[in-house]
């Protein structure tokens, strides 16, 4: 889905400032109410906007060690090795890939002893032939949206789509 330079500076103040509801965002934005509701709804139903959670840190709650798994599985594995890494609460995220493995999943665990104990964990399941994992010293860039979305409004929208505002 195409975004145009309003539903980007949506996105943004939302990110930047979660809390800030649709009336305070109409304020800011210098559209009315209405508008800025029926942008939410469709970013929603169009998937661009996928939640409004909180954000929380696994450092915060006693996790400061984040470590990456690359996983080769069994063929045929897929479906019960995804079932059982979803079964662990230190597995954060998990992706399958292209290349030298099959998955890879971002861990976190307590400390460096206790990521031995969450990769046990991890690879004691029958459909995962071998683990190569990497421990994250430092987190220089964040999961960012922001760049993306102010970048993609940017854009021009595709002929016959919609480039016009509500």
């Amino acid at each position: 889905m195409a975004i145009d330079q309003l539903d980007g500076r949506i996105i943004v103040l939302l990110a930047r400032e979660p809390r800030t509801g649709v009336l305070e965002m109409s304020r800011r934005l210098g559209v009315a109410r209405g508008t800025v509701q029926a942008r939410l709804d469709r970013l929603q139903s169009n998937g661009v906007i996928r939640g409004f959670g909180p954000q929380v840190d696994p450092a915060a709650l006693g996790y400061p060690v984040t470590a990456f798994a690359t996983l080769e599985i069994r063929q045929g594995q897929g479906p019960d090795v995804r079932e059982h890494l979803a079964s662990v609460p230190e597995v954060l995220e998990l992706h399958t890939t292209t290349g030298s493995g099959d998955m890879l999943c971002r861990l976190v665990a307590r400390s460096n002893a206790d990521l031995q104990r969450v990769i046990d964990r991890v690879v004691g399941f029958d459909g995962i032939v071998r683990a190569a994992t990497a421990i994250v010293m430092e987190n220089p860039v964040p999961l960012r949206i922001i760049p993306l979305v102010e970048q993609a409004a940017l854009r021009e929208p595709p002929q016959g789509g919609r480039g016009t505002p509500d």
